[in-house]
């Protein structure tokens, strides 16, 4: 009997093993830890960590196609890059929420047509804030059309609103464990699997694509031997994230482990108080 999973010894201990990480995606295998955990981080990365977005716009003038209200909004969904750490939340600044220098930042933006605006127009009063691509296209003006727009951007989560959100298609799936047995080598199953995870070579059928499993089951009934077993481990898990830019996927990671480690430290000073 075969038995492909990446089961390790000290199942107890959490253990993280990357499989891919660049700018804006990471992949990597966590394990030992609960089923809880592993959604809590995924939670975190898509609604914790707090990130700069463009929340009030004053427009001076607007004579493009655009209604006001879409201009604005346009331009509250645009990636801002930012060393976060430099600012605060407005409920936890010093000035109460009313805006200073800790808090907020002032973006302009002064175009003409006929050209198309995009997100490398907007001039922040922080150099170290700029949007996270320059190609985001805002708005198409037309001859003799003019816009001129301040906007200030503040510190917020995702859980308050998707223009705050760091990171996006963030999810998990148990780590897949497929069990050979008995075999004819008919190929059947491997005929059957539509990501291709498993191979005969020679006397054997192994799993070369274990992480590409989906756990379908297909080969499970291709079988008529009944030979092969799908099942996976439950504290083992195969997770997946992209940013929107604003920071990398390793800063992400870090924020959203920061976040839970920040959360369980008030709550235990809470408990504590009982």
């Amino acid at each position: 009997m075969m038995v492909h999973g990446l089961k390790r010894e000290g199942a107890s201990k959490m253990d993280i093993d990357i499989i891919e990480i660049s700018e804006r995606k990471a992949k990597f295998i966590l394990s030992g830890v609960s089923t809880a955990f592993a959604n809590g981080l995924r939670r975190s990365i898509l609604a914790e960590v707090p990130v700069l977005a463009i929340d009030d716009v004053n427009i001076y003038d607007n004579t493009s196609v655009l209604y006001d209200e879409q201009l604005a909004l346009r331009m509250g969904l645009i990636p801002l890059k930012a060393d976060t750490s430099t600012y605060v939340l407005p409920e936890d600044c010093s000035c109460g929420g009313a805006g200073c220098a800790s808090c907020q930042v002032t973006l302009t933006l002064s175009a003409e047509g006929p050209k198309l605006v995009t997100s490398s127009e907007l001039v922040s009063t922080d150099p170290g804030v700029k949007p996270a691509d320059d190609t985001v296209p805002i708005v198409e003006l037309k001859e003799t059309h003019k816009v001129v727009v301040e906007a200030i951007a503040r510190l917020g989560t995702g859980r308050n609103h998707a223009k705050w959100q760091a990171g996006v298609a963030s999810g998990y799936k148990k780590m897949p464990v497929i069990t050979i047995g008995e075999c004819d080598y008919c190929e059947k199953c491997v005929e059957a699997c539509p990501r291709n995870v498993l191979e005969i070579n020679g006397n054997s059928i192994k799993a070369v694509n274990l992480l590409d499993c989906s756990m379908c089951n297909l080969c499970v009934e291709a079988c008529d031997m009944d030979s092969i077993k799908v099942t996976e481990e439950d504290d083992s898990f195969v997770m997946t994230f992209e940013t929107t830019g604003a920071m990398t996927a390793a800063e992400l990671a870090v924020e959203a482990v920061n976040t839970i480690k920040k959360k369980a430290g008030q709550l235990g000073e809470i408990l504590d108080t009982l």
